[in-house]
């Protein structure tokens, strides 16, 4: 399988894996102008990856923090999937949690993406709770129903 991808300006960086094991591919920023970008404590924002990617039907392109982005600048993923049907440019979603202002330079990595297939089922509504067509120890029992240790 190949993915299609256009870059939407100079300067734009293709999607990297940094080994060929690797179910995620480096996203970087590539603003359409200025030397980077300050998103504050708190902040959220949209950057620029300067790219369009051509999901395939059948499949999502899912957005996933970095690990070292997320650990060393608290800056984390907000909304996330990419449908086949969009063919528009690739933004990332980025949300500072941390305490101090970062400011992300053109060509820094600022997320992953790792492709995943998907099952798009018909929907039936039904008249009687039957959802369910077995019984289950766990039964309707969630957050943290299983305890702590």
């Amino acid at each position: 399988m190949k993915l299609r991808v256009f870059r939407v300006r100079d300067g734009a960086k293709l999607p990297v894996r940094a080994h060929p094991t690797d179910a995620g591919m480096d996203l970087f920023f590539c603003p359409g102008f200025g030397d980077g970008k300050k998103l504050d404590p708190g902040g959220t924002s949209l950057f620029e990856t300067g790219l369009k990617i051509g999901v395939p039907p059948n499949y999502m392109l899912e957005i996933k923090n970095k690990s070292g982005v997320a650990f060393n600048r608290q800056l984390v993923v907000g909304a996330c999937v990419i449908d086949s049907g969009y063919n528009g440019e690739i933004y990332i979603n980025l949300h500072n949690v941390g305490t101090l202002a970062q400011v992300v330079k053109p060509g820094e990595k600022i997320a992953q993406a790792v492709l995943v297939p998907i099952a798009t089922p018909e929907i039936e509504e039904i008249r009687e709770d039957g959802v369910y067509d077995h019984t289950t120890e766990r039964g309707t029992g969630g957050f943290g129903s299983t305890g702590n240790f």
